[in-house]
């Protein structure tokens, strides 16, 4: 025969412990989660493309040919850079431009993205020297431009419709 004896104390600690694990529950239950999409995404005119497997700059080179743009072979800059944990003015702006063409740089706050600058060599009508700018996270597309390198130039999403 045995005797089980509680204090106070040890049922109060039991109800937080259960309290808690509900709380821990819920959030999991309602709580959104951003998964990263399928390979594919399709662009509002219906077109699809394909933002993942992004490992080289010749892959960068792949990814833009999909837009219709001949990049040069070679990246003129490769670089890390970290998303800013707050947009100001511009960087708002910049991200409503990814959101434009369904991307968005909000999910990436704070993260080390890898920026793949490439010359576009095919831009119809301009003279001058355009860019290609890509930002990849883990072997994925996340944002990204085209745009002059002249001051008061212009800049635009991948797709060459949107110029």
């Amino acid at each position: 025969m045995f005797i089980y004896s509680l204090r106070a104390g040890t049922v109060r600690l039991i109800g937080v412990v259960c309290v808690a694990l509900t709380v821990l529950i819920t959030l999991i239950a309602f709580v959104p989660t951003y998964a990263i999409s399928s390979q594919a995404s399709a662009s509002p005119d219906g077109q699809t493309y394909n933002y993942e497997k992004i490992k080289t700059a010749e892959d960068v080179v792949t990814f833009l040919s999909q837009f219709g743009w001949k990049a040069s072979g070679s990246a003129v800059e490769v670089q890390t850079v970290t998303i800013p944990e707050e947009f100001d003015k511009v960087f708002a702006a910049y991200n409503e431009m990814q959101k434009a063409q369904g991307l968005n740089l909000s999910k990436y706050r704070g993260k080390e993205v890898t920026r793949y600058t490439l010359a576009i060599e095919n831009y119809p009508s301009y003279e001058g020297t355009v860019y290609a700018n890509v930002l990849v996270y883990r072997n994925r597309v996340v944002g990204g431009d085209v745009c002059s390198a002249d001051v008061a130039g212009f800049v635009h999403g991948f797709e060459q419709s949107s110029k």
